[in-house]
């Protein structure tokens, strides 16, 4: 796909950002998509061979002038799941194959992989290009290329269609992404890897603006462009797994809390965790779950990663992949997205450690906020969570939150933490009031009547608070709370407060 001199350049620049110095060591990289078929052969066959990695060619019209590379285990059965990995910018489907881990779990777990591979034909960095709707939209360009692997690998090994996966790096990542919003009727999940919400970009030049800055759109917003994707569909939306640096300056955190707000709008569920807990390599993971307890949407954060796919080389169950240009050594990403999947054979991630404490209640007081709650048998500590962030920890089953605001609601919840430092499910949420600070007013009405009131909003059919954003429940005259102003535009539950 030739480009016009100016935005050649500017493409440049966009792919700079996405991860583009060169590797110290770069592998040896297959035939470029450039050598593959043309956009209009499809008459070329090849049958992989099982245990190998090889370029499979003739698998459709390829509007996005793309590679196919597949690996397969030896013995692969029929009805097996399909995992596609996308590479980031400057990479190919062989360093893709050699360092990211997914072959080991392959192996382990039995299903086939595809490694789609761009080239410099299409793009100067060999960058996926998540951020042309030319390209990232159903049945046009790269992503139709993707789709066009995916139908011909279920031909080739027996490929079960309703156990597809997607994942990809960076640019990978944010056409994983697109990929996810364009075809939820062919890919039951995927993983986003220091990437970019679903058609955050249509044109190279948002691009920038997308891996940068917080784009300030509701969640609603953002869950309206992957509806938007594929007009009318009203199957189950993919299960999205989302991994982010802490310390990535080439696509900002932001794009985490981005990709969060956009999936779990999506799936109808809050944007408060429903587990959360302490990985290896400084990662904390949150669990989204729908309203049958089964998590679909899930948040890996990486404290003081870069920009890169988490890999952690070694010969332990948990490990994978070989460190690289943009491989990290943090931990295995392949292992729990698989898990979270089901690719292991169970029906999600693993358990998420100590149950969630009970009977958590909050008093108070000028300036402050008592807590007690009960034991959690096993626990060696507890976190105290204010508003969804840690704000400190007792050996104990009571802490005292200081410093407060007069007249200002805080919600509160706690998890126990075992003896190896593995954090548990937080316990429902409680809220308290810290007195001052003027009157407050009190409301209790049906979740529709507070949305017709402005009290509250709606998205994916559920109610959240005005303000505070505390999920309702169904958006129905069914559902009945009791809101408390406590401030203009600002409301919290408090339900039997009042």
């Amino acid at each position: 796909m030739p480009l016009r001199p100016a935005a050649a350049a500017l493409l440049t620049a966009v792919t700079l950002a996405l991860g583009t110095t060169a590797p110290a060591a770069a592998a040896a990289a297959p035939a470029p998509a450039s050598a593959a078929p043309s956009r209009t052969t499809a008459t070329a066959t090849a049958t992989a061979t099982s245990g190998s990695f090889q370029q499979v060619t003739g698998f459709g019209t390829n509007p996005g002038n793309l590679a196919m590379y597949t690996y397969t285990p030896a013995g692969l059965p029929g009805g097996a799941p399909l995992v596609v990995a996308l590479h980031g910018c400057v990479q190919s489907a062989t360093d893709y194959y050699r360092n990211s881990g997914w072959t080991k779990f392959a192996d382990q777990y039995g299903f086939a992989v595809v490694f789609p591979q761009t080239s410099s034909a299409n793009n100067s960095l060999s960058c996926f290009s998540w951020f042309d709707a030319n390209e990232a939209a159903r049945g046009v360009g790269e992503a139709e290329s993707v789709v066009e692997m995916v139908t011909k690998a279920e031909s080739l090994y027996g490929s079960d269609s309703h156990r597809v996966f997607v994942t990809g790096l960076s640019a990978g990542g944010g056409m994983a992404a697109d990929l996810l919003a364009d075809y939820p009727d062919v890919f039951a999940g995927g993983a986003i890897d220091s990437g970019l919400p679903a058609h955050c970009a249509a044109t190279q030049a948002a691009a920038s603006g997308c891996q940068n800055s917080d784009q300030r759109l509701t969640p609603a917003q953002w869950g309206d462009k992957v509806r938007a994707a594929y007009p009318g569909y009203t199957g189950p939306w993919p299960r999205v797994a989302i991994w982010q640096g802490t310390a990535d300056t080439v696509v900002r955190p932001v794009n985490s809390t981005e990709l969060r707000d956009q999936w779990t709008d999506v799936q109808g569920i809050g944007r408060q965790p429903t587990s959360t807990r302490s990985l290896p390599g400084g990662t904390t993971e949150e669990l989204y779950a729908d309203a049958s307890g089964k998590p679909a949407v899930a948040l890996f954060t990486i404290s003081g990663m870069g920009h890169g796919l988490a890999v952690d080389p070694g010969s332990g169950a948990d490990q994978c992949g070989a460190t690289g240009a943009y491989f990290l050594d943090t931990i295995c990403s392949g292992y729990h997205t698989a898990r979270f999947w089901g690719l292991d054979g169970g029906s999600g991630p693993a358990d998420p450690g100590l149950p969630a404490p009970t009977g958590l209640t909050a008093t108070a007081a000028s300036g402050s906020i008592a807590l007690t709650w009960q034991a959690v048998s096993g626990a060696a500590s507890y976190q105290v969570f204010r508003d969804g962030g840690q704000v400190g920890s007792a050996t104990g089953t009571a802490f005292t939150d200081t410093g407060l605001a007069a007249g200002t609601t805080y919600s509160y919840t706690v998890a126990a933490v075992d003896g190896s430092g593995a954090v548990g499910t937080r316990s429902a949420a409680v809220t308290a009031t810290t007195p001052g600070g003027g009157t407050s007013q009190c409301y209790t009405a049906s979740n529709y009547a507070h949305v017709q009131a402005g009290r509250a909003t709606q998205s994916g059919g559920l109610a959240y608070a005005l303000g505070s954003g505390q999920s309702m429940g169904l958006w129905n005259t069914f559902v009945t709370h009791t809101l408390k102003q406590t401030g203009p535009g600002y409301y919290v539950l408090a339900d039997g407060q009042c």
